[in-house]
């Protein structure tokens, strides 16, 4: 089995409520998120587990689609989103927390694969510190993007 994780904070001046709400809201993600292209919603109405979708990012230079969905929700505090393809269960864990006036938005994304065949391990040894930047980066300004919705500056 091979995992890998990236983490992300950003200290958000709005309210966790305020945060969460940008969060949340899976039909207004393109206009917020300077890396999305569309969101297609598949099943489920508002915010719940179970609400699917397919997300359109520009990721190295190409548009790339995955079927997304809500795993678990904690409102106003946490949320998991899951992702798979190509073998590998795509996880990604959104934590606000008071702090001060405002909220600490952390992230936490995690790949794993059980039983990665040998071109696989091989992509990874080649490819993965490269791969874990990307995605710590795509990361990083999803983060600034939902800061500026949530503090009300919209999108950059």
């Amino acid at each position: 089995m091979a995992v890998s994780t990236v983490l992300a904070q950003r200290e958000i001046n709005a309210q966790p409520r305020e945060v969460w709400n940008v969060i949340t809201d899976i039909d207004g993600a393109a206009d917020v998120l300077s890396g999305v292209i569309a969101i297609d919603r598949l099943e489920g109405q508002g915010y719940e587990v179970g609400v699917r979708w397919r997300e359109t990012r520009r990721m190295f230079g190409k548009e790339a689609s995955e079927e997304m969905w809500v795993a678990a929700v904690d409102a106003p505090r946490s949320t998991t989103i899951e992702a798979e393809s190509s073998g590998t269960r795509y996880s990604t864990v959104f934590t606000c927390e008071p702090r001060g006036l405002g909220t600490l938005l952390s992230v936490a994304f995690t790949g794993e694969t059980v039983n990665p065949s040998f071109g696989q391990r091989m992509a990874w040894a080649l490819f993965g510190a490269m791969g874990r930047k990307a995605s710590e980066k795509a990361l990083t300004q999803d983060l600034e993007d939902i800061g500026r919705a949530a503090e009300g500056l919209g999108r950059p």
